[in-house]
C-alpha cells in the first residue's frame, strides 16, 4: 500500500557555472548580515573559491569570520568550536564551502546557536532541536545529499560514536551548485561520493512497504544516471556535463523524492556504515560499498514485493531467466562488480579494516544501541544479526 506523506522542499537550488557571485545576494535577501564560513580542506583557499566568496559578501556590506579544519565524519569538538567562534561573532547566518561533512558540521552548529544545552543531546536521541540558525551551502563535493536534506551526521570524538539527526529545522535556506567546484576531486572520492548517492536512493528503494510506480522510475532513473556518468568521470574526470550529473542527482537522492510513498527506507547500510566510519574513520560511501553485498544476502529471503528483482531487471540489465532468487543472486553480484568498476571496496578487507573477535562485537552492540536494536525494514535486524554481516562482510 502506498504510504502517505510530506515531500518538503524549501532550499533554493542556484545551480550551473559561475554561480558563486550570487551567494551576497542571497545571504542578504535571507536577512544575514554576519556570517560563518565553514570550510575543510586547504583546497577552497588555495583555488581561490574562498576568496571569491568573501568578495561577493564584501559587496553586500556582509561580515564575516571563517572556521576551516572540517575532516571528513565531522567531529563534536570542531562544532563545539564553532558555536563558540559564532557566539563571540555574533554572527547570524551560516554558509558551508565544502562537501556533506562541512554541511553537517555547519547544521550542528546552527543547532547549538539555536537552542540550549549540549547539541550532542540531538545526535544521542535524547531531545529534538526546536530551531537551527540559517544555512547555506556552496558545495564542493556531490555526495551526501545534506545541501537539500534534513539531516545531519556527526561523529563524537570520545568512542567515535557516529549518529545522526534529521530535522526540517536544518534544512538549507539556498544551495550553489557549481559542477566546476567539483572537476579537482581525487578519484577515489568522486567514486565514494557517487557510491553514496546511489545508496541514498537505494535505502528508500530497497524497502518492504509502500511503492509508487512514479517513484521507482524516478529512483530507477537516478541510478542509472549516476552508474553511467561515474563511468564516464572514470576516464574523464574534467567532464562538465557528467560532473552535472551527478551533482543534481546527490541532491535528488537525498531531498525525499526517491522515498515518495514508501515505508520510509531501510536505512540497516548506513546505520552499519555508522559504526565503521565512528570505529575506523572510512569514507562513508566505500564502508557503504564494503558492506551492501553481504546485507542484500542476507535479508533478501525476506523480500515480499520483489524490491530485489526489480533492481536487478530495471536497473542492472540482469536477464529475467531462471528463478526469482537466481535472478535476485546475480543482480547483486552485478552491483557488487559495478562497484569493483569503479575502484570501490565490496568487502572490510578491501576498505582496509580487518576488525578484531572483540571489534565485531562493539561494532554490533554499538549500531544496536543506536537503532533501539530494531533495525531494517525489509528484514528486522537485532544484534545478533548485525554481527553475523559485520563477520560476514570481512
Amino acid at each position: 500500500m502506498i504510504q502517505n506523506f510530506i515531500y518538503n522542499t524549501p532550499t533554493r537550488v542556484v545551480f550551473g557555472q559561475d554561480t558563486i557571485g550570487q551567494v551576497g545576494k542571497l545571504a542578504k535577501e535571507f536577512g544575514a548580515t554576519k556570517v560563518l564560513l565553514h570550510y575543510g580542506s586547504e583546497r577552497v583557499q588555495k583555488n581561490g573559491l574562498m576568496e571569491q566568496v568573501r568578495q561577493a559578501l564584501d559587496a553586500e556590506g556582509i561580515g564575516h569570520v571563517e572556521l576551516g579544519g572540517v575532516v571528513p565524519n565531522p567531529r563534536l569538538s570542531k562544532v563545539y568550536e564553532g558555536i563558540e567562534l559564532a557566539r563571540k561573532e555574533n554572527v547570524d547566518f551560516l554558509i558551508a564551502v565544502g562537501g556533506g561533512s562541512v554541511v553537517d558540521s555547519l547544521k550542528a552548529i546552527g543547532y547549538g546557536l539555536a537552542n540550549e544545552g549540549d547539541v550532542w543531546d540531538f545526535y544521542d536521541f535524547k531531545r529534538k532541536p526546536a530551531a537551527c540558525l540559517p544555512v547555506g551551502v556552496i558545495l564542493t563535493i556531490a555526495a551526501a545529499g545534506s545541501e537539500m536534506s534534513n539531516s545531519s551526521v556527526i561523529t563524537k570524538d570520545e568512542g567515535g560514536i557516529k549518529r545522526g539527526c534529521n530535522n526540517e529545522a536544518c534544512r538549507a535556506k539556498f544551495a550553489i551548485m557549481d559542477p566546476n567546484l567539483t572537476m579537482t576531486l581525487p578519484e577515489y572520492q568522486t567514486m565514494s561520493g557517487a557510491t553514496d548517492i546511489m545508496m541514498h536512493t537505494l535505502e528508500r528503494y530497497l524497502s518492504s512497504g509502500g511503492h509508487m510506480e512514479l517513484t521507482d522510475a524516478l529512483a530507477e532513473g537516478l541510478l542509472r544516471t549516476v552508474m553511467q556518468n561515474a563511468k564516464i568521470l572514470l576516464e574523464d574526470p574534467s567532464n562538465y556535463e557528467a560532473r552535472a550529473e551527478v551533482m543534481w542527482a546527490s541532491s535528488l537522492s537525498h531531498n525525499g523524492l526517491t522515498g515518495c510513498g514508501t515505508d520510509g527506507g531501510d536505512w540497516a547500510c548506513h546505520r552499519l556504515e555508522h559504526e565503521l566510519g565512528g570505529l575506523y574513520d572510512v569514507a562513508h560511501g566505500a564502508g557503504l560499498a564494503a558492506v551492501w553485498g553481504t546485507w542484500a544476502r542476507y535479508v533478501r529471503s525476506n523480500d515480499k514485493q520483489g524490491r530485489f528483482y526489480k533492481l536487478a531487471t530495471r536497473v542492472l540489465g540482469v536477464s529475467a531467466e531462471g528463478t526469482e532468487d537466481e535472478v535476485v543472486l546475480r543482480g547483486i553480484e552485478a552491483m557488487e562488480n559495478f562497484f569493483r568498476s569503479i575502484h570501490m571496496p565490496t568487502s572490510l578487507r578491501e576498505l582496509g579494516v580487518d576488525p578484531t573477535e572483540e571489534e565485531y562485537k562493539v561494532l554490533a552492540h554499538k549500531c544496536a544501541l543506536s537503532t533501539g536494536n530494531n533495525l531494517g525494514s525489509i528484514r528486522k535486524l537485532h544484534e545478533e544479526d548485525m554481527e553475523t554481516i559485520y563477520r560476514a562482510a570481512r
